[in-house]
């Protein structure tokens, strides 16, 4: 893997780009995770190994499942709820209620697939 990360950092410099070592990350998948190899090096620095990582707004785990995608928005859409429960409790109107979820509860359920 490190010849192929020098190839691509070549790659890069070749067309006038700078790959950051400090924010490239490293997932291992299947059974390199049990046997894992050296950890990468990328402009003398290493590269950090994860077990979860966001890309575009989906998180991806080691184990391909989709509990973490679906809990990150889960447990922020139970707060903004929380805090739509307080508002009704402090006497907001029906209508602003609504706005309130419209605006700040709904788009959540939309999250990236």
């Amino acid at each position: 893997m490190q010849l192929v990360v020098g190839g691509l950092v070549f790659q890069a410099s070749q067309c006038h780009m700078n790959i950051n070592g400090k924010k490239t990350k490293e997932m291992l998948i299947g059974q390199l995770r049990r046997n894992a190899p050296p950890s990468l090096m990328l402009d003398g620095t290493e590269v950090e190994r994860v077990t979860v990582f966001k890309l575009l707004g989906v998180h991806i785990s080691d184990s391909m499942k989709e509990a973490q995608h679906v809990n990150a928005p889960a447990s922020k859409v139970a707060s903004r709820l929380y805090n739509l429960k307080q508002l009704k409790r402090f006497g907001a109107s029906t209508e602003d209620l609504v706005c309130c979820y419209t605006s700040v509860i709904l788009p959540e359920f939309a999250c990236p697939v």
